[in-house]
């Protein structure tokens, strides 16, 4: 008789969670009770060929932002302005949302996001079907007369400048690149596109439709404060929510900072997905360095999916 033994191989042991995978599922347990505040910053738009600010690529390494004191009291910096943001807003109008403004609109659909308020003024969270956005820093679509106050239309504005200055605004760039393209290089996330001096000269600015005035994008400029009845909308949007959730944001500034310390004095959890660190880590409940465009659908699947189900 021929004994039999049954031979089993090495202990085979679940793999241990990595880093990643337990920020994931904090993050995916933050979000499906629901709730939930949304704060962007500029890095959810470099998957749409925006460029964020701070993130690996920043274009603050190569390009310092107008202040609102450089735009208002001085005309040769208004007419530098609107030059380089003239070949700048054509790529800005192109972009399109791109997986990770989609994910936070589904989430809304789905009754998890309350609402988003974005530091961004691109437009892209709207584009994308989310239903409560605030823009807390205005948006480049729009344009506002000094004098008599009017918005008009950016549109409207790059189809009198192209009049009045025929020719103007190629500059190597191609008006039909998809969005998505990389245009961190030329292209900076407040719509000003580097540009050099040479290139500007001779560039002719124009005023108001109604009165002649000077003109100024409806924008929150770097140095500039947010209108006081937009940041009580986004303040009540966040005392209203269960969490705060700060994607793509380093919050080094304290437009954006502002939420999380407002959060902790509330006593609301905050969650922070971001590629590299932020100002807030240290006041959050997590943080996970992830590209937005890759985690958010994933997000969206797992949690906006069973919830339609």
């Amino acid at each position: 008789m021929v004994s039999m033994t049954t031979q089993t191989g090495p202990d085979v042991r679940p793999a241990r969670p990595t880093l990643g995978d337990m920020a994931f599922a904090s993050l995916r347990d933050l979000v499906a009770a629901g709730g939930v505040a949304v704060l962007t910053g500029a890095g959810i738009s470099t998957g749409s060929g925006i460029p964020d600010y701070r993130g690996p690529n920043g274009s603050l390494r190569r390009h310092t932002p107008m202040t609102y004191q450089q735009f208002t009291g001085d005309a040769e910096s208004r007419r530098r302005y609107w030059a380089r943001s003239h070949v700048g807003w054509r790529h800005v109008a192109l972009a399109r949302p791109n997986p990770g403004h989609h994910a936070v609109a589904a989430l809304e659909g789905a009754g998890l996001v309350d609402g988003v308020i974005t530091q961004n003024v691109d437009g892209l969270h709207s584009a994308a079907g989310s239903r409560r956005v605030i823009d807390l820093h205005g948006s480049l679509a729009r344009v506002r007369c000094r004098g008599c106050g009017v918005l008009s239309d950016r549109a409207d504005l790059d189809r009198r400048l192209r009049l009045r200055n025929p020719g103007f605004g190629n500059h190597g760039f191609d008006s039909r690149a998809v969005a998505g393209s990389p245009l961190g290089a030329e292209v900076n996330p407040d719509g000003d596109a580097t540009l050099a001096e040479a290139e500007i000269d001779g560039f002719a600015v124009v005023g108001c439709a109604d009165c002649d005035g000077d003109l100024e994008p409806d924008v929150v400029f770097f140095g500039a404060t947010v209108p006081p009845a937009r940041l009580a909308a986004a303040v009540d949007l966040l005392t209203q929510s269960r969490a705060l959730l700060v994607l793509g944001s380093s919050l080094a500034v304290m437009s954006g900072y502002r939420f999380v310390l407002r959060a902790g004095e509330l006593g609301i959890p905050v969650g922070i997905v971001n590629q590299g660190p932020t100002r807030g880590d240290a006041r959050a409940a997590f943080t996970l360095d992830a590209q937005l465009s890759t985690v958010l659908p994933r997000l969206a699947t797992e949690l906006a999916g069973a919830a339609a189900r």
